[in-house]
C-alpha cells in the first residue's frame, strides 16, 4: 500500500458517526482525536497501517520528508505502516479527526 488521500466530495459536512462506522466496516480500530491550534507532531512512524479522517478543521502532513498534504473536513488519508510523517494544525480552529488502525 502507498500513502494516498481521498478528498471529500460530499454536499454536506461529514457526519462523524457515519465515518466511524465505515472505518470499522473496513476493519479499522477507530478512536476520535482533537488537536488545538498550534499543535505540532515531529517526524515519526507507526508500526501499523493508519487512516486519518478529518471531521472539522485542517491538518497539514509532511510525508516522507517532502510531500506536503493539507487535509480539510471530510478528507481522508491512508498511511502504510512505517511511513515517515510529521503533522501540524493549520488555522485558528482545533482539528477533530478519526484515527483508524489496522
Amino acid at each position: 500500500m502507498e500513502y494516498r488521500v481521498e478528498r471529500w466530495e460530499g454536499a454536506t459536512e461529514p457526519d462523524p458517526n457515519t465515518l466511524e462506522n465505515q472505518m470499522e466496516t473496513e476493519g479499522y480500530s477507530v478512536f476520535k482525536w482533537q488537536d488545538l491550534p498550534g499543535a505540532v507532531y515531529s517526524e515519526h512512524t507507526h508500526p501499523e497501517d493508519q487512516s486519518h479522517w478529518i471531521i472539522s478543521g485542517s491538518l497539514e502532513l509532511i510525508v516522507n520528508g517532502t510531500n506536503r498534504i493539507l487535509l480539510n473536513a471530510g478528507d481522508r488519508d491512508f498511511m502504510p505502516a512505517g511511513t515517515r510523517h510529521e503533522a501540524r494544525v493549520v488555522g485558528e480552529s482545533p482539528v477533530t479527526y478519526l484515527i483508524g488502525r489496522l
